[in-house]
């Protein structure tokens, strides 16, 4: 199961309001505050207009660790403007804007390490509302599960690959690997994934707004392995 964040936002709860007293008494029990949401990121991660399915809002009291959401930070690189970097150990993704500065965001990641792409690619297409189609290898590991969708399955809601798409090919061939949207944002910061990238939907259209056809992106290795 995918890990998730409960937050219970009850007021305080007064074991009693009287001015009995005594060892009976029970103790005050309470729960603790709802987190304070950033009106920044509140209004970046709103419900997005204009597009031709829903966007929601995303509950950011559900997301694992606030450091996940985008943001311009520091980050010091050789890599020239408009490249993609993936650290699938930090689970973060930078789009270099260069001087020393990116947007960084949270990703999901592949849950099995052998799952994970590795190494240089180029960003060869990109699509909005793409259709997604499980790979060869997903419907051998489950062909019950995948093998009804080996057409493919149209581009709108309930389509795991989400508003936008980023296609990662090496040598000029399809790694079967993306960076795309998600229908589950909870699970942003973990290792969920068959091995693509998984970002918000509202930072994935962002980084698709940004990222042009034949943009170089590299996906870091994991530690202790050799890159691919």
């Amino acid at each position: 199961m995918n890990r998730r964040v409960m937050i219970f936002g009850a007021p305080l709860l007064l074991a009693g309001c009287s001015t009995t007293t005594g060892p009976s008494l029970a103790p005050m029990s309470y729960a603790p505050p709802a987190p304070t949401i950033d009106p920044v990121h509140a209004a970046i991660y709103a419900a997005q207009e204009g597009e031709p399915f829903p966007v929601p809002a995303i509950d950011l009291s559900r997301i694992v660790d606030p450091k996940f959401l985008r943001r311009e930070v520091d980050y010091g690189t050789a890599e020239t403007l408009g490249t993609v970097v993936v650290d699938p150990n930090e689970r973060f993704a930078w789009y270099v804007l260069g001087n020393g500065r990116a947007v960084r965001y949270g990703v999901g990641v592949g849950r099995v390490e052998a799952f994970n792409f590795q190494g240089d690619a180029t960003i060869a297409w990109k699509a909005k509302w793409p259709k997604w189609t499980p790979t060869p290898d997903m419907i051998a590991r489950d062909p019950e599960r995948y093998g009804p969708l080996r057409h493919g399955l149209p581009g709108g809601p309930g389509n795991p690959l989400g508003p936008r798409a980023l296609y990662l090919h090496r040598d000029g061939r399809d790694t079967f690997y993306r960076l795309h949207g998600t229908v589950e944002p909870w699970t942003i910061g973990t290792k969920v994934s068959s091995g693509c990238i998984r970002l918000l939907n509202q930072d994935i259209i962002d980084l698709y707004d940004r990222v042009r056809d034949g943009s170089k992106a590299i996906v870091l290795p994991i530690r202790g392995e050799t890159m691919a």
